[in-house]
């Protein structure tokens, strides 16, 4: 029985699974769910997950939700390395996954909703979240580029989960504006994913393609 997993393509979370499944080898079942229509706010998909957000894994009867859980459940099954091949390692990369849904892809999110999700119900940003989320965003964008400042990876000398967690903000950022492209070694790291991890460029495109469609549809204009 394959792995399902259930999101929408424009999805940055979901993005970071695909992509990562990807890179391990592990086939999944794609279940598409349409965040604009509602889809995730259905009865079914809220047994799934009752906060009404994606992805969704399922494996057999088991059912899991957030992307860095998953993540790290497709890497112990398929017994790869992106979570690391030591102990050492592996609390590394756990550290800055943690890192990245306290002090980094929160503030992005909050960013993403403010700027984009409102224009589809006719709403205007609050300036005031979104100059909040920027500053957090600098804050903690200032601490990874010092990381990455000697470093091809977040983590070791190869891709892990820790660059696929921190790399999700990437998704919109063009799209939302956030402050990311003032930080050198940042950008330089999110190009050489780009040139070296095959996933991430593919997701990128897929992502790319559904909310630029979006956007036209509802004759959105950035």
């Amino acid at each position: 029985m394959s792995i399902k997993i259930y999101g929408d393509p424009g999805s940055g979370s979901l993005r970071r699974v695909t992509s990562a499944s990807a890179a391990m080898g592990v086939p999944i079942e794609r279940v598409n769910i349409d965040l604009f229509k509602g889809e995730s706010h259905t009865p079914e998909f809220l047994e799934l997950n009752p906060h009404g957000l994606s992805p969704v894994m399922v494996d057999g009867d088991f059912v899991l939700y957030e992307s860095s859980a998953i993540n790290l459940y497709l890497a112990e099954k398929a017994g790869s390395d992106l979570a690391g091949a030591t102990t050492r390692e592996r609390y590394e990369i756990l550290q800055w996954m943690f890192w990245s849904g306290e002090q980094w892809r929160v503030f992005a999110t909050l960013t993403f909703d403010e700027v984009l999700a409102k224009r589809f119900v006719g709403l205007p940003a609050d300036e005031t979240i979104v100059q909040l989320a920027f500053a957090k965003i600098r804050a903690a964008a200032a601490v990874l580029d010092a990381h990455l400042a000697d470093r091809q990876f977040i983590v070791g000398d190869r891709l892990t989960l820790a660059d696929l967690d921190i790399a999700g903000p990437f998704s919109q950022n063009e799209r939302t504006k956030i402050p990311l492209n003032e930080f050198p070694n940042l950008v330089a790291w999110q190009q050489r994913l780009l040139k070296t991890a095959p996933a991430w460029a593919a997701t990128k495109q897929e992502v790319d393609a559904r909310i630029d469609g979006a956007l036209d549809a509802a004759g959105i204009k950035l």
